[in-house]
């Protein structure tokens, strides 16, 4: 499916509907070259500012994975320290060899309910939000930044239990290709199995 065709997609009533798809699941994935990256972002904020305009009324949240990680980490205290985000990088700047430790704490808060309903909290405010438009898409990107700390199917299985499917789709771009029932991120990390989230490939 070319980035055109997704927005075709994206824009048309039946997709548009949260409710016409799987009553179980609403996880959706976009996979793209990786050396695509960047152009792929871009065309990200496109697809907002075109899908909000008077012919959709279509308002999306888009969400940086890692970006939303960094927040989520800076706004928790750790012992006496007011930014946990802020600890574990100057801990690791001033002793490098603590590297292993930052990243196994990193690898647990990205796992953690706490970073769960931190993103299913953004999700909820977007989405109450009382007024003309509407809000059936999550754009879910910065998926590579997050490895590897936190895998695609990893945050799939980990949502599931404030998933809402009757509310939203969620779109998550991703920089790789699916082999078998494997994806491989940057065509080269293996990423393990796709759990249930819908591929949009060409009809």
């Amino acid at each position: 499916m070319t980035i055109w065709e997704l927005y075709d997609k994206l824009k048309s009533p039946g997709f548009m509907d949260p409710e016409n798809g799987d009553l179980f699941y609403n996880f959706f994935i976009y996979q793209y070259p990786a050396e695509k990256e960047y152009d792929i972002r871009n065309q990200i904020l496109d697809f907002k500012k075109n899908l909000i305009r008077p012919n959709n009324y279509v308002d999306v949240l888009t969400l940086n994975l890692f970006e939303e990680f960094c927040r989520f980490l800076d706004q928790k205290k750790f012992l006496k320290h007011p930014s946990m985000l802020k600890y574990q990088l100057e801990r690791e700047k001033t002793d490098p060899s603590q590297a292993q430790n930052t990243q196994n704490t990193l690898t647990r808060n990205a796992h953690s309910k706490e970073f769960l309903r931190f993103l299913h909290q953004r999700i909820l405010d977007h989405i109450n939000i009382n007024d003309d438009f509407r809000r059936p898409y999550v754009f879910v990107h910065g998926v590579g930044s997050m490895f590897p700390y936190l895998r695609v199917n990893e945050l799939l299985a980990l949502y599931e239990d404030y998933n809402d499917t009757s509310r939203y789709k969620i779109i998550v771009f991703y920089p790789g290709h699916r082999e078998n029932n494997s994806f491989r991120l940057f065509g080269t990390l293996p990423d393990s199995h796709t759990y249930r989230a819908t591929l949009l490939i060409n009809e």
